[in-house]
């Protein structure tokens, strides 16, 4: 077996009297029935401070670990690939001064723009290999209408936007047929009695009381969430938690800092009329 540690989440902790105790990465405790294998070796092991032996009952035990899926292979944190560094960030700087700062750390190349293009080429400007468009407030009519485009010219294309003490978070599109701003409009239209309201919410105008933009801990939350999917793309990470990362539409409450996913699909194309014979 060559050298393993226990996956990300998984935990091992002793319990007086009874031994080791695993903790999945769901939460739930298990019990370590190691018999005659030495529990500090073994701990040693799953730590990475010690080689993986091949046999024995120290090998055995591991070997069980590693078939209910609790080891990963040591691998070095993969980087962000060059073809996938440079990422464009649009919109209003209390979201996107947290982003940049965050890709930056993790290895990308984020590039800060206040400017709204409402062009495709605009947004294509300086060959990105995605654009993130955030905004501390709802969406105007037609302002991600090109940005839609962006999957179909091989940019990944992700965005988020606050609506009252609510922030959406919405999929990343990163290759045609994926989930676009449109779709995600048109999904949430049809799934409340309240379109019509919606609907006019979006167009606006609106009146407001105190403010309710996004705070700094509020806005590093959102961040957070868009550099994660960002690292996973560039990277090519499987997903490994709760609903694929294009089909998820997020929903972040700004009072709690509460996060709930929920499904989404793109829109079929709406069949032409037939035409009436004669």
């Amino acid at each position: 077996m060559s050298r393993s540690r226990l996956a990300p989440g998984v935990e091992i902790v002793p319990v007086p009297g009874r031994g080791l105790a695993l903790r999945t990465a769901e939460g739930e405790f298990l019990g370590v029935r190691t018999k005659d294998a030495d529990e500090d070796a073994l701990l040693a092991v799953l730590s990475g401070a010690a080689p993986a032996p091949a046999d024995g009952e120290l090998g055995r035990v591991l070997a069980a670990f590693e078939e209910a899926g609790y080891l990963t292979e040591e691998s070095p944190r993969p980087e962000w690939p060059a073809a996938r560094r440079r990422v464009r960030l649009l919109g209003d700087r209390v979201l996107t001064a947290p982003l940049a700062a965050q890709l930056a750390a993790l290895g990308a190349e984020p590039h800060t723009s206040d400017a709204q293009p409402r062009h495709l080429d605009d947004l294509l400007r300086d060959d990105p290999a995605a654009v993130v468009w955030c905004l501390d407030g709802p969406v105007p009519d037609g302002l991600w209408d090109a940005a839609d485009r962006l999957p179909g010219h091989g940019v990944a294309w992700l965005r988020c936007h606050r609506e009252g003490r609510q922030a959406y978070v919405e999929p990343p599109a990163v290759a045609p047929g994926d989930v676009t701003s449109a779709h995600v409009r048109a999904r949430r239209l049809a799934a409340t009695p309240a379109h019509r309201e919606l609907a006019a919410y979006w167009a606006g105008p609106r009146t407001t009381g105190a403010p309710s933009d996004a705070t700094g801990p509020a806005a590093a939350l959102i961040a957070a969430l868009l550099a994660d999917d960002l690292s996973r793309w560039a990277t090519d990470a499987p997903d490994t938690t709760g609903l694929p990362a294009r089909r998820r539409l997020r929903r972040v409450d700004l009072g709690t800092l509460t996060v709930t996913e929920h499904p989404v699909l793109p829109v079929p194309d709406v069949a032409p009329t037939p035409k009436k014979n004669g």
